[in-house]
C-alpha cells in the first residue's frame, strides 16, 4: 500500500491548524495555565473521550469486511481496554485536576462532537479521515501534555497515565487509520476535505478554552 498521498492530504489539511501551536497548548507547555483551566478543559474533553469508542464502532460497522475494518477494530480494542478502558484512565486525570463529574458540553465541544457523529452516521470514510486528522498529531500532543503536567503542575503517574499511554499508542493509531483509508482506495482530496473540517473544529475547541481564560492570562 502507498500511504503517502493520504499522509500528504492530512498534512495539508492541518496547515495552520497544528494543535501544539495553539496558544492554549503553548501555555499548558509553559506552565502558565491559571487555576481551574485544566479542570474546565477536562470537563469538556471528557465528552470527546467518551464519544470516541462510539465513533470507532460506528465506522467499523459501516465498513466492509477486510483490512480497513480490521484496523479500525484494532484501534477500538485499544480504546476499550489497553492497558485499561481509556475513559477510566482519563478520569484519573480529570480527578487530579479537580474536574466536576458532569458538565454540559460547551458550544465548541458540541459542534466538534456533532460533526464527527454526523459523519460516522452517513459517511464512514469522512469520519475516519476526521479521526485521523487528530491522531496524526495526538502522540506529540499527549507527550507534551504529560511533560507539562509533571514539570509545572505537580502531577503524579496516575494523573498523567492517560496522556502517557496516548503518547505511545497514538502513533500506531494514526498509522492504522491511514492504512485503512489507503486500503479503501479513498480519494486523497476527500480525506483532506474531511480532515480540514475536523482540524477547524479542534482549533475552535481550544480557542474557546483560550477565550474563557481569566483576564490577563490569555496570550
Amino acid at each position: 500500500m502507498h500511504t503517502e498521498p493520504i499522509r500528504e492530504a492530512l498534512a495539508e489539511a492541518l496547515t495552520g491548524r497544528q494543535l501544539l501551536t495553539h496558544p492554549f497548548y503553548r501555555r499548558w507547555e509553559a506552565g502558565t495555565l491559571a487555576e481551574g483551566e485544566l479542570a474546565a478543559y477536562a470537563e469538556q474533553y471528557r465528552h470527546i473521550e467518551r464519544a470516541l469508542p462510539v465513533t470507532l464502532d460506528s465506522i467499523a460497522a459501516a465498513l466492509p469486511d477486510g483490512p480497513a475494518r480490521t484496523l479500525v477494530e484494532a484501534n477500538l480494542a485499544d480504546e476499550r481496554g489497553v492497558p485499561a478502558a481509556h475513559i477510566e484512565l482519563f478520569e484519573s486525570f480529570a480527578q487530579a485536576v479537580g474536574a466536576g463529574p458532569e458538565v454540559a458540553p460547551s458550544p465548541t465541544t458540541a459542534a466538534l462532537l456533532s460533526g464527527v457523529r454526523s459523519a460516522a452516521a452517513s459517511d464512514p470514510i469522512a469520519a475516519l479521515a476526521m479521526v485521523a486528522a487528530y491522531e496524526v498529531q495526538a502522540a506529540d500532543i499527549a507527550a507534551s501534555k504529560a511533560d507539562g503536567l509533571r514539570r509545572h503542575y505537580g502531577m503524579d503517574a496516575d494523573g498523567t497515565q492517560f496522556w502517557d499511554v496516548h503518547s505511545v499508542q497514538e502513533a500506531a493509531h494514526a498509522d492504522w487509520s491511514i492504512d485503512a483509508l489507503t486500503a479503501l482506495e479513498v480519494d486523497p482530496a476527500v480525506v483532506g476535505a474531511a480532515a480540514r473540517v475536523a482540524a477547524n473544529a479542534w482549533w475552535d475547541f481550544l480557542t474557546e478554552r483560550e477565550e474563557l481564560a481569566p483576564a490577563g492570562i490569555s496570550c
